[in-house]
């Protein structure tokens, strides 16, 4: 594996979290974004993880700094990728604006760099084509919260080189993950392929008023022991994630039940900029929600 440089496009929630990890384990480290309101986005966004840096692992300001100090940011693609080694994309999970995206990127990057999809749900092969360099295309798959829950779900397609899928595995290990190779394609990985109809599972019992929110986390909660209900997690996931994810399955399979999911979603949650954990409110509200209540879960 000879990566040195890194570019990750697209600096949201994951991927402000996946180029700020990458520093810190030693990498140069290009953050692209489409404008400088995003960049700007991901700077607030950094500042807090470096808080978090230091609050989990005892790092020193010097570290948290020095990591900081290898990220250089840029709203040029061409500009962001003329010396990558590897670009990690972490961009809206919408298929054509991905196939849009890796159009260009195929163009602007040079003929050495590695691509890999961040992507929570599709597929590898979807766009393998539109890279223009399917054998150094593969997926890398981070969970939320990457520097805790570190997995890394390395997944190759049909044409994938052997040698860039190994390398993946090696170059996820650097940066502190635990590799998870997958050698078949598989909607969601295995993470997703859990996670994903579970949390539908839970928005589909509210869409329906079965239940209210606080009522399916506490069932969940108290049910399993886990820490978190599915809403919780909803807002960390951020339920712009969560709705284009049930809007791609509206549109593919028409069916009502995710149609009135996506309304649902969309009224209701992200045209109010209820976003999640990050905005402040989604589910819930923070900093103080209320599944953190010491008597949530008491009678």
């Amino acid at each position: 594996m000879d990566y040195k440089k890194i570019t990750v496009a697209g600096s949201g929630v994951l991927g402000s979290q996946i180029a700020y990890q990458t520093a810190f384990k030693g990498f140069d480290v290009t953050i692209y974004d489409i404008n400088e309101a995003a960049v700007e986005s991901s700077k607030r966004r950094l500042a807090k993880l470096m808080k978090n840096y230091r609050n989990d692992f005892g790092s020193s300001e010097a570290e948290v700094d020095a990591a900081y100090d290898r990220l250089t940011f840029h709203t040029d693609l061409a500009e962001a990728v003329a010396d990558a080694d590897l670009v990690i994309e972490a961009i809206p999970e919408v298929a054509d604006i991905k196939t849009a995206f890796y159009t260009e990127l195929g163009k602007a990057a040079p003929e050495k760099t590695v691509f890999a999809t961040n992507s929570s749900t599709l597929l590898p092969s979807q766009f393998a084509e539109a890279t223009g360099r399917p054998e150094k295309f593969l997926a890398l798959h981070f969970a939320n919260t990457i520097r805790i829950n570190n997995t890394a779900e390395i997944m190759k397609h049909p044409g994938t080189a052997d040698s860039v899928f190994n390398d993946m595995i090696e170059f996820a290990e650097a940066i502190g993950m635990v590799a998870l190779p997958l050698y078949k394609e598989q909607p969601g990985y295995i993470l997703n392929s859990l996670l994903v109809p579970f949390l539908e599972a839970a928005e589909l019992l509210l869409v329906k008023e079965v239940a209210d929110i606080q009522t399916i986390d506490k069932t969940w909660m108290i049910a399993t022991g886990a820490p978190l209900g599915p809403f919780a997690i909803l807002d960390v996931v951020g339920i712009n994630t969560a709705y284009n994810i049930v809007q791609g399955k509206a549109e593919s399979s028409g069916k009502p039940k995710f149609v009135e999911l996506a309304h649902m979603l969309k009224t209701e949650y992200l045209d109010k900029g209820k976003l999640g954990r990050e905005t402040g409110e989604g589910f819930y509200c923070y900093p103080n929600p209320a599944f953190m209540n010491e008597d949530f879960l008491k009678i």
